[in-house]
């Protein structure tokens, strides 16, 4: 369609529009267990789901750190790449805790559809809007 066929101009700002719209809800998921640390050990014990069963708080705590400061990194397009790898294997685990827990796929949802957001990302990288520029 005529009306859509110069948005391609525009790939770099609809990147910094993704990057600054899903770092800033991970910052709001991650906040939280980031400000609660005894919820990291619970949090952590979903890493018993790929037979790493030692230090579930430490776990735990990376989990809550990769989704904060994370979501910050992701705004700022500050070593994206980087960070869409530590996402990705987050919600990576997050789909596996869900499916393994009984809740289903339904459930895992969520996490497994993050998981092909920051798998694209890898190989697109932040865009010219990006304080890296990769």
């Amino acid at each position: 369609m005529a009306l859509f066929s110069q948005l391609g101009r525009y790939s770099n700002f609809g990147l910094l529009v993704m990057r600054a719209g899903l770092g800033a809800m991970m910052i709001v998921h991650g906040l939280p267990k980031l400000t609660h640390p005894e919820k990291w050990a619970d949090l952590g014990a979903a890493m018993g789901n790929l037979h790493v069963h030692f230090f579930p708080a430490f776990w735990g705590f990376m989990c809550a750190l990769t989704e904060t400061v994370g979501g910050l990194f992701c705004i700022l397009g500050l070593w994206f790449r980087l960070v869409s790898l530590l996402m990705l294997f987050n919600f990576f685990v997050a789909a596996l805790s869900h499916i393994y827990g009984g809740d289903g796929i339904a459930e895992a949802a969520h996490a497994i559809e993050l998981c092909f957001v920051f798998f694209g990302f890898l190989f697109v990288g932040p865009g010219s809007y990006s304080v890296d520029r990769s």
